[in-house]
């Protein structure tokens, strides 16, 4: 995800260890399957921490004083989870839906710097937890508006009983997506932009080229309002060419944030069907976030860099909190950390690494690959425990190799012996986890939104062709 708050510092209060840790154990009943328990406590996170009255949920716990779109739109996802696992009911779940889209729907919109939450249908990235009102000078943002939009379709189609509630949840659904004007959004036209400030215009720049934005363009394609015209996809698939890395059984579309290979993937189930450029290749979207993984593990086991820790079982680099923006000398070398930033293989576009591990890139990567990723999964379980396995599941981050005293850090906190820990859990991260879990056990999410009739028809507008889409 693209982050324009590059450096958050600023933005975040003294998260409180002591928050995290209350009623956790790193400890699961007896006989009880990690991935169930990873489901339930990542679950937890989401229902525990979001705003009920508005559906917000924060951008991280327990530090952040804003909510994220994006978190908001895995927080919607994770509800019919919760009801199908047993752990809440429907109409708890309805409530809260209501709450949220009503919310989102009945937000102020308009062009000026402040007191609002969005603008031409899309939202604002963070938003204020209480008010929902735009958090400092944050961006308009085009796709974490469309990570927003896929939890708001999936409860859309998800609640689809003959009650008032769920009558209203499908309307809003359906009024709060029509209202997004994607060919607004379009300053270089036909690409789509990043985002927009009202104090500054357009960012410079537009989703193109392989990345997680595969989303925004097949919700663009398929809107009943405001619909972008075929020619979008193609240029966007045009920027592919900088992305092939690989020759035969590894060669696929690389992005180093493992993220990009798991967002779209949430809500779009991607086996059997191509486009184009996946025709021409030979195999489609889901086999290629399949070897992503697989470079993933194999980067960390031959880790040329020399980080602590990293094997065949301990791996993982995406998007996430880090120790310190700082350069310090790691094993004869200047090397540079950073706090939040992206990461990933270095020889891969836009790869960073400086031995910052987050769970999330594996465990998020179930379905893809599971006979590497449960292994992976037990083996950071077993390896740090507690260390990084609490209430809600696994902590956002850490890094072994990180064991500098006398750098100050942009968040977490050392623990000897161990290196560098991160105190908080972030929403986009944990998001994935939850929802992939319940798609690898019995396609939870794949199986609703392969009926959702406006995603089916931007992937038929975008080329798609084959599998399920054929039915």
């Amino acid at each position: 995800m693209t982050i324009h708050l590059s450096n958050r510092r600023d933005l975040l209060a003294g998260g409180s260890l002591a928050l995290l840790a209350a009623g956790a154990s790193a400890r699961r009943p007896g006989g009880t399957d990690l991935f169930a328990d990873i489901e339930r406590r990542t679950f937890d996170f989401f229902w525990h921490t979001t705003n009920p009255t508005n559906g917000l949920a924060p951008d991280r716990w327990p530090s952040a004083p804003f909510a994220s779109i994006a978190a908001t739109g895995f927080a919607l996802t994770a509800l019919p989870i919760g009801v199908t696992r047993g752990w809440i009911s429907r109409a708890q779940a309805r409530a809260r839906t209501l709450a949220t889209l009503r919310f989102f729907w009945a937000a102020p919109q308009g062009n000026t710097a402040t007191g609002m939450t969005g603008h031409k249908g899309f939202f604002y990235h963070f938003l204020h937890l209480e008010t929902g009102q735009r958090f400092r000078d944050t961006e308009l943002s085009s796709v974490d508006t469309s990570l927003l939009l896929g939890g708001i379709l999936f409860a859309g189609e998800w609640f689809d009983a003959d009650h008032p509630d769920e009558a209203q949840i499908r309307d809003l659904a359906r009024r709060i997506y029509a209202r997004v004007d994607w060919r607004w959004m379009r300053p270089r036209a036909p690409l789509i932009g990043m985002g927009w400030h009202p104090e500054s215009g357009f960012i410079d720049h537009d989703w193109v080229g392989y990345d997680e934005a595969m989303l925004v363009y097949v919700l663009a394609l398929g809107a009943p309002e405001h619909a972008l015209d075929a020619d979008a996809w193609a240029a966007w698939t045009g920027g592919y060419a900088k992305n092939w890395r690989g020759t035969g059984a590894t060669r696929h579309l690389a992005f180093a944030a493992q993220f990009a290979h798991q967002y779209s993937h949430t809500w779009i189930d991607f086996r059997g069907i191509r486009d184009a450029v996946m025709r021409q290749a030979g195999f489609d979207y889901f086999e290629n976030s399949r070897r992503a993984t697989y470079a993933q593990r194999a980067y960390a086991a031959a880790n040329l860099m020399g980080w602590k820790d990293y094997s065949r079982d301990i791996w993982g680099l995406t998007a996430c909190d880090g120790p310190a923006y700082t350069r310090h000398r790691y094993r004869n070398d200047q090397r540079e950390f950073r706090g939040y930033s992206a990461r990933g293989p270095v020889s891969f576009p836009d790869g960073f690494d400086d031995g910052t591990l987050a769970p999330t890139a594996a465990i998020a990567s179930l379905p893809f690959a599971p006979e590497i990723v449960r292994p992976a999964t037990e083996a950071l379980h077993r390896r740090y425990g507690s260390l990084i396995y609490g209430r809600y599941g696994f902590i956002d981050s850490f890094n072994p190799s990180f064991t500098f005293a006398d750098v100050k850090l942009d968040g977490g906190r050392l623990v000897p012996g161990q290196g560098w820990v991160a105190t908080d859990m972030l929403g986009i991260d944990q998001g994935p986890i939850v929802a992939m879990i319940a798609n690898h056990r019995d396609d939870l999410i794949w199986r609703v939104m392969r009926r959702q009739p406006d995603i089916r028809r931007g992937l038929k507008r975008a080329g798609f062709t084959g599998g399920w889409l054929s039915a």
